[in-house]
């Protein structure tokens, strides 16, 4: 890949053949190996990505673009695991001009209609179903996109998603939302699907609206974090506190998750509210304590003292005591240069008071408390 990109910028052709022989040699190589994981499938999706730039803007000539069209379309279909399979959704892409998209359209829109027409009566699948599709809206013909796919006898959104692109570009906006919030249903990706009909909102000037409906779904991001920082940037004109507490609306019971997003923000006060209401991860609070000790003392001694909480409560993943005598020094550290050293510390006693039973972080701060130690401490 990296010689690939690096060949592109001087050579784009000879960079594109190169593209074309790997994308051929790609999935006999890989068809044998354990994928279990996915992080193959990932490694190639992001190759394709990369790669379908540089042959679609490589400057061939007509016949040299056909050949390695037909070079693709073999590798596509000899394509037994499949990795390549998301090659076709960049079909209309790759024909890089819409006299050839129209002539693959033609190629292909027979044998798509007829495996249709006879999935009526028995299961049938045709590999370049995709290609069709997309070579269809690449040649513009958008009203014969949407006749193929009132044929189709599932509600793929792999399919009908061109469907909503040829709504869009006639300009029927309000129908492409409907016709994708249609596509809904089980095993259908409802993050892409409202990430689509975001976007037609968003291009319609109704963003509000498109926040109301779709932000959350549409920007959920591998963390409560990045799904926080996503929104944020998508809609600027949303005030952070505004967009977390929407989020956290909209997540009851989890309040403690967005623990992090509102921390980031600089959100110190609703951040140790959230605290309270539900589980954060101690070690997430002791790392804020450590953090913040110096530039929001207040802040820090009370993240110490929430870590050191939710250990008592049971709810922390292996803790241990080499962490209690951490938060703790943490929370001193954070009361000291906030000047409350005595208050932070009868906190601490009367917290722990609301949990005679516990033994753990009890025996763990006997010695510094002066508090009487439970009768046995289990070893962590």
């Amino acid at each position: 890949m990296s010689e690939i990109r690096a060949v592109s910028r001087k050579e784009p052709v000879l960079a594109a053949e190169g593209a074309i022989l790997f994308l051929q040699k790609l999935s006999p190589a890989l068809q044998n190996i354990d994928s279990s994981s996915g992080a193959i499938g990932t490694a190639v999706n992001r190759a394709i990505d990369a790669l379908v730039p540089i042959i679609a803007k490589a400057p061939a000539d007509p016949k040299m673009r056909r050949k390695w069209l037909e070079q693709l379309y073999q590798a596509h279909a000899d394509d037994q695991v499949p990795y390549i399979e998301c090659l076709g959704d960049s079909w209309g892409d790759l024909c890089a001009s819409p006299e050839i998209a129209a002539e693959w359209a033609e190629r292909l829109v027979a044998t798509v209609d007829s495996v249709w027409s006879r999935s009526k009566v028995e299961y049938g699948f045709y590999h370049g179903t995709s290609m069709c599709l997309s070579a269809l809206l690449a040649a513009g013909r958008h009203e014969q996109v949407l006749i193929l796919l009132d044929k189709c006898p599932y509600k793929f959104w792999s399919y009908r998603q061109w469907g909503v692109k040829a709504l869009a570009a006639l300009g029927k906006k309000a129908e492409a939302l409907r016709y994708a919030e249609e596509s809904r249903g089980l095993n259908e990706p409802l993050g892409l699907i409202a990430e689509t009909c975001e976007a037609i909102l968003i291009s319609s000037g109704l963003k509000d609206e498109a926040y109301q409906r779709y932000a959350f779904e549409a920007n959920h991001g591998g963390t409560y974090l990045a799904t926080f920082r996503a929104i944020c940037r998508k809609y600027p004109q949303k005030a952070p506190e505004v967009v977390l507490n929407d989020l956290v609306a909209r997540t009851p019971g989890e309040e403690g998750k967005w623990f992090a997003a509102a921390k980031d923000a600089g959100l110190y006060d609703l951040a140790l509210r959230l605290a309270r209401r539900s589980p954060v991860d101690h070690r997430t609070l002791m790392r804020a304590a450590d953090d913040f000790a110096e530039k929001e003392p207040g802040f820090a001694l009370n993240c110490g003292l929430m870590a050191l909480y939710w250990i008592c409560t049971g709810r922390a993943y292996e803790a241990t005591t080499g962490e209690v005598l951490t938060a703790y020094a943490q929370m001193l550290r954070a009361a000291d240069v906030a000047q409350c050293t005595e208050a932070a510390m009868e906190q601490l006693r009367n917290m722990l008071e609301g949990f005679p039973q516990e033994r753990f972080v009890r025996g763990a701060l006997a010695h510094v408390l002066a508090i009487k130690p439970p009768m046995s401490v289990p070893e962590r």
